[in-house]
């Protein structure tokens, strides 16, 4: 029986994705699927669940904590892995920042602080590929990267190692000690996420629709108060209408002012934004030109 639910565009997008899936699958030994419960990270568990079924993922879901996370983000997270029945590991930045081995940061983020718990937990998990959800449209960094990059054994990113990627063939090959990181969504943009999981009805936690929020402006992002912080001074909480973009770091993902309740409202606002999403939400994308970029030759995804 043939399915209509897709354009001829998303059939075409989701069956490239399945393919690198697949090919993931059968080109390595044990992988990791980096699970944020972001927007881009639920399509692409949704696109393994298709590219694999009747039988289960067979990718252990990968979370690094950093203990910053929005409420709704957390129950969303532990309902899907109870309802899919997917495996979790999750890697607190806490446990290394209660080591000693990581320190917190003045602005009170934790974002940056990922790279060393994710580079020592695929190292210590044994993970040769590790999959994400990012996508070329988001950042100029990451437009850069192709779908299988390689990474070294301290998990650093060179941009002159990127291999040719002809032909829909992709090269897993890879030294001792290195990863790949894979990226099956990267030749998506916001749009097409947001059309697909219309499309496929893709639950999604809450935050990512309209609602109301006590938030409060700080370098022109609306923040979320919380256990990593609140309003400094001259900084006023108010309760606004807002939805978030992007799932992250409550110190840096900022909200924006938004009545869309339905996935046709949030097509209608993506259509007239001029910034894209991680440009107009995330602090930690502002702390220089390079941000991404540097971050990821340190390691980070």
């Amino acid at each position: 029986m043939t399915d209509n639910t897709l354009s001829p565009h998303l059939r075409d997008l989701e069956n490239e994705s399945i393919h690198i899936l697949r090919e993931v699958a059968g080109q390595f030994d044990k992988v990791g699927l980096l699970f944020s419960s972001g927007k881009d990270s639920c399509v692409v568990f949704e696109l393994a669940r298709r590219a694999f079924q009747p039988a289960a993922v067979p990718f252990e879901l990968v979370h690094i904590d950093t203990g910053h996370n929005f409420p709704e983000v957390i129950e969303f997270r532990d309902r899907l892995v109870e309802k899919t029945g997917a495996r979790l590991h999750v890697a607190k930045v806490q446990d290394w920042i209660d080591r000693g081995e990581l320190t917190e940061r003045p602005d009170g983020t934790r974002n940056p602080l990922q790279t060393v718990p994710l580079v020592e937990t695929i190292a210590e998990r044994g993970y040769d590929a590790v999959l994400g959800g990012a996508r070329r449209d988001e950042e100029r960094a990451r437009a850069k990267e192709r779908v299988f990059s390689v990474r070294d054994s301290f998990g650093g990113w060179d941009p002159r190692r990127q291999r040719p990627e002809l032909w829909s063939l992709y090269n897993g090959e890879k030294l001792p000690g290195e990863n790949i990181r894979v990226f099956p969504i990267s030749n998506w943009t916001e749009a097409d996420v947001w059309e697909y999981i219309g499309a496929r009805e893709i639950e999604l936690p809450s935050i990512y629709f309209a609602h109301d929020r006590e938030v409060f402006d700080r370098g022109g992002m609306w923040l979320t108060p919380g256990e990593w912080g609140g309003p400094k001074k001259g900084e006023q909480l108010q309760t606004r209408r807002v939805r978030y973009r992007t799932v992250g770091d409550m110190s840096c993902t900022g909200a924006v002012d938004s009545d869309a309740t339905t996935i046709d409202e949030v097509l209608s606002e993506i259509a007239t934004s001029t910034l894209t999403e991680r440009g107009a939400t995330r602090a930690d994308d502002r702390l220089s030109e390079s941000a991404m970029e540097d971050r990821k030759k340190e390691g980070y995804f």
